[in-house]
């Protein structure tokens, strides 16, 4: 899926101002409460008119002020999972689910698709209870399948679970995980949440007080502080995809390109795809391998860039064997170490945190 995005909207005293390129498995826009984000969503589905602009998703035109092109929302075979489920409380879930299927192109589609979407979501023990009697993870699980039932070309998720515990989060998102890949649905996803970002998405695009701050693959974009939203800097980082290859002696032993990461161990199976997220600030560096530490994980690598902030911080990028991490240090650090591009240095990783992926 390929998304052009140039728009112009005021809304009261809020200007948005943004223009997107993206190719999309799983493209997030991110950014704080009030970034424009939902606005954004709503004028790619039709529901806001921008003052001015151009939406195109795989060439086809849905909105050119200039030319006088607005394709109306029901028309644009765009899917949307609100923040609530927005379920039809007079309807069993079956019945919602076949809602989507109704507003399929063509009318009601096959049995096979409904099997599936039931089974991607383990919708089945549901499909006869109606939307009071379910939990907020269901009604969100039920949402998405009757969204995915109406054969979108894009399906747009507005923050599916900012109004969820975190129990219920943990419910929800292995079904989101497998959305994209199982379905072959592309998918614009909404979030202010950084873990979530970094689970399931390929792409990100950050908004910040209605403009874009940085666009690009979810790997390179996490990667340096000043590219994300003041308040997350603190989280910026490598995510790395890694297997599980064994557990053994209380330590789960994951591969990624070329390392072995040690960790405390997992409730994973051999086989089991993650996403590492090393924080900048949880990389150490240092000029020769250290020896008598408690650190499970550390990695020779190339400098391959250094950014100072002109605040007193530095960021060092490595290659690490084909793991690119990051170590956010003081300036004084840095210069003191002759930290340099080229220099071949190890990286000491004191936390990871690991995200279940695809």
């Amino acid at each position: 899926m390929s998304l052009f995005l140039d728009v112009h909207h005021r809304q009261g005293a809020f200007l948005l101002d943004v223009r997107i390129e993206a190719v999309a498995g799983v493209l997030a826009l991110f950014g704080a409460s009030g970034s424009g984000k939902t606005t954004l969503l709503n004028i790619i589905a039709g529901l806001v008119r921008p003052a001015n602009g151009r939406i195109a998703v795989d060439g086809k035109v849905l909105t050119d002020v200039a030319a006088g092109v607005h394709v109306p929302p029901h028309r644009r075979r765009l899917g949307y999972v609100f923040q609530d489920a927005r379920l039809f409380p007079h309807l069993t879930v079956a019945q919602n689910l076949n809602y989507g299927r109704w507003l399929a192109p063509g009318g009601v589609r096959g049995r096979a698709r409904f099997d599936q979407i039931e089974q991607l979501l383990a919708l089945g023990p549901l499909l006869a209870r109606a939307p009071q009697q379910l939990s907020g993870g269901e009604k969100q699980r039920v949402a998405i399948g009757r969204a995915l039932l109406s054969e979108p070309r894009l399906l747009l998720m507005d923050e599916p679970l900012a109004a969820l515990d975190q129990a219920r989060k943990e419910e929800i998102l292995p079904f989101l995980e497998r959305l994209h890949d199982q379905t072959g649905v592309p998918i614009i996803y909404v979030s202010h949440a950084l873990a979530e970002v970094a689970r399931l998405a390929t792409g990100v695009v950050v908004l910040e007080a209605g403009r874009v701050i940085a666009q690009g693959p979810v790997g390179e974009v996490l990667a340096h502080a000043e590219q994300l939203p003041a308040a997350e800097r603190g989280e910026a980082g490598a995510v790395i995809e890694a297997r599980v290859e064994r557990t053994q002696a209380g330590l789960s032993h994951l591969r990624s390109h070329g390392n072995v990461w040690l960790v405390p161990a997992l409730k994973a199976v051999p086989g089991t795809l993650l996403r590492l997220r090393v924080r900048a600030r949880d990389v150490m560096i240092a000029l020769s391998a250290p020896a008598d530490i408690s650190a499970l994980n550390v990695l020779a690598g190339q400098i391959v860039d250094v950014r100072h902030d002109g605040a007193g911080g530095t960021d060092i990028t490595l290659n690490c064997s084909g793991d690119r991490l990051v170590a956010r240090l003081t300036t004084a650090s840095a210069e003191r170490l002759g930290l340099r591009q080229g220099l071949t240095v190890h990286a000491i990783v004191k936390a990871v945190a690991f995200e279940p992926s695809g």
